[in-house]
């Protein structure tokens, strides 16, 4: 019984060790960011389910969707009053909202692009443009590059990418308003910081935007616990761990003009859906 107890005692002094040189590793941020340092406003229970954000505006005026009941809210961090909303389609799986300065676009789960036609009347609607591939996927992030003119949209889980080190990312060009049939590009796991260590060694996005002044994108993955940055072409430049205590399920990402980033977290059974806004402060 001695050596059981002292076993028991070695191995939970080696657990705690390991758990709390883990709590201890250094939060990283990327240059004019602290991670560590934001504004946290919390969402009304009619967006519990957060899962795409963009700024319209200000900062009473973000755009956000919840993923099953096809409406866009207006979101406006400090409002005491219920969100406006707009239904844009029939209940299902929507992820990604992004508006290209034009268009307001969501993605459903499937890869399906609606186009949100009228909104903030009371006529809106949507057309809806379908992924060209039969099969499985699930994909949750897209930002528009304006160089392209293309909606890029990023696997989270595509039959595609099984049992390969990439990820797919599909382009979805804006003046045809159809996808290009190829992949446009390939993101490499073995190109991300930190991914063989998170709790998936897949990438798997689910949210993305690009920075307004640096031209990079900003992709958050909830399941493995990280901001990645690309450049347009998905060369992976760096990333950094997004610890579950500040980001409890990170979907959406978006910016202001000035630079100042936005992470909206959906909520569940412990959490509270929040958007936590960093204060951009690049240095001269």
């Amino acid at each position: 019984m001695k050596m059981i107890l002292h076993v028991l005692v070695i191995t939970t002094l080696f657990s705690c060790d390991a758990l709390g040189t883990r709590s201890k590793e250094k939060q990283t941020s990327p240059a004019g960011y602290n991670l560590g340092q934001y504004e946290r406003f919390k969402v009304r229970e009619s967006l519990q389910e957060i899962s795409g954000i963009a700024f319209y505006r200000d900062e009473d005026h973000f755009m956000a969707n919840n993923d099953e009941q096809g409406r866009v809210f207006q979101v406006g961090l400090r409002a005491k009053s219920a969100y406006p909303t707009w239904k844009f389609g029939k209940g299902g799986d929507y992820e990604e909202l992004v508006f290209t300065g034009k268009d307001w676009l969501v993605l459903k789960s499937n890869g399906s692009v609606f186009r949100i036609d009228y909104l903030f009347s009371d006529t809106t609607e949507s057309t809806v443009y379908h992924f060209p591939h039969p099969g499985k996927r699930d994909m949750e992030a897209a930002y528009y590059d304006i160089q392209r003119n293309q909606l890029m949209v990023i696997c989270k889980s595509c039959e595609e990418d099984k049992k390969t080190p990439f990820t797919s990312v599909y382009a979805f060009r804006l003046d045809s308003m159809a996808y290009l049939r190829d992949t446009a590009f390939r993101i490499r796991s073995e190109d991300i910081p930190g991914l063989a260590e998170s709790p998936s060694r897949h990438f798997r996005p689910s949210g993305a935007a690009v920075h307004p002044i640096e031209k990079r994108v900003y992709i958050v993955a909830s399941i493995n616990e990280l901001l990645v940055i690309t450049d347009l072409q998905g060369n992976v430049q760096e990333a950094h761990h997004l610890p579950r205590k500040h980001f409890s399920q990170p979907e959406g990402i978006t910016f202001a003009p000035n630079g100042d980033m936005y992470i909206s977290n959906e909520g569940d059974d412990e959490y509270t859906a929040d958007i936590l806004k960093f204060k951009y402060r690049p240095k001269n």
